[in-house]
């Protein structure tokens, strides 16, 4: 396993990591990710720290709660051996400080947390979304008491805009506070808005992203075809609607790119898509998911081996979509683009 600074810190994680949104699932989302109970969570983990994966990525809304419970029972006798990451900020309920980064919320769900994890610390603690209600100075100087009191170790983000991470880290500056260092992004063959704005922040200012759903929501595992329907048993039937769109022809033309590159290299899809993030500017870690064995032992075939430049060019060409504005004249204008160094 290669292993990678966060973003612009001294903390070093796995090329891959695990995410644990597939432990004890419940609910119209999360159940059909995944169901693991503490046996079978306890044998990922087992099979992750063998192959060198030792950060574990989850959150307090996973199943309520229940993915760091099964985490946290999994990882028993093994605490010092790997690394945890969980994120808050997302509503639990429909208590008026039930959601949101207040001081309030932060300073109970982090107690909260470590007591479902079964741990005195966060290794990687991340605000799963920006809350435009609370002040940033107040959110910031609470997790500075936090890390201060030894209950975090680093900060992140993830689902933030780009000005709401530089506002927050300018904040940071003027009063000393933790800057963030990790940003906990979706990012896929099938959804590359990360590069538009958020990469070139990452690299400016120091964030590595930890890259969530790097299979586009379950649609390149694979199983999805030009021409066919979606596979009984895949859990786009249900979970389609919950996460980010692609437009249907778009998803087929690469997936038809990654099913030629996996007949000439040997390779399965899942690892074709994988290993293209892990050679792109920023990327810390790449957080994989498996409701089993089988599929985890296929997704650390990612690692190991790496593309050729043609054949990452060949994915970059199939993936590629129109920029948004104010980013399209800079790739199609000279003027434009000799102003702005190409990072990719």
């Amino acid at each position: 396993m290669e292993y990678r600074h966060l973003g612009k810190s001294g903390l070093k994680v796995p090329a891959l990591s695990f995410g644990a949104g597939t432990f004890g699932g419940s609910g119209p989302l999360f159940s059909h990710w995944g169901t693991s109970d503490v046996a079978e969570a306890r044998r990922l983990v087992d099979i992750c720290l063998d192959a060198g994966i030792t950060l574990f990525d989850t959150a307090d809304v996973y199943s309520n709660g229940a993915s760091e419970e099964v985490l946290g029972e999994a990882i028993k006798g093994r605490r010092d051996e790997l690394l945890l990451s969980t994120k808050m900020s997302l509503p639990l309920g429909d208590g008026p400080n039930e959601a949101g980064s207040s001081r309030y919320r932060l300073i109970a769900g982090v107690d909260a947390a470590l007591k479902r994890l079964g741990t005195d610390r966060i290794d990687i603690f991340q605000l799963h979304a920006f809350d435009a209600f609370t002040p940033v100075e107040e959110v910031l100087s609470t997790l500075d008491r936090l890390v201060r009191e030894g209950k975090i170790r680093y900060v992140g983000v993830s689902n933030f805009s780009g000005w709401q991470i530089m506002k927050s880290l300018a904040v940071a500056e003027k009063y000393g506070w933790p800057r963030y260092v990790a940003n906990q992004v979706y990012y896929s063959l099938v959804g590359r808005d990360y590069e538009w704005d958020l990469m070139p922040l990452g690299a400016d200012q120091g964030l590595g992203a930890m890259v969530w759903s790097p299979l586009g929501w379950g649609r390149l595992t694979g199983r999805i075809r030009r021409g066919s329907p979606i596979p009984q048993g895949s859990r786009l039937h249900e979970t389609a609607s919950f996460g980010p769109p692609v437009p249907d022809e778009h998803l087929y033309t690469v997936v038809d790119a990654l099913d030629g590159l996996a007949e000439e290299t040997g390779r399965t899809v899942p690892q074709i898509a994988l290993n293209w993030l892990l050679q792109r500017p920023t990327v810390s870690s790449v957080i994989i998911g498996a409701r089993n064995e089988m599929q985890l032992r296929d997704n650390l075939g990612a690692v190991g081996w790496a593309l050729t430049g043609d054949q990452i060019a060949r994915l970059d060409a199939a993936s590629a979509v129109t920029a948004p504005y104010p980013h399209f004249p800079y790739r199609r204008q000279e003027g434009f683009a000799r102003l702005d160094p190409p990072m990719l």
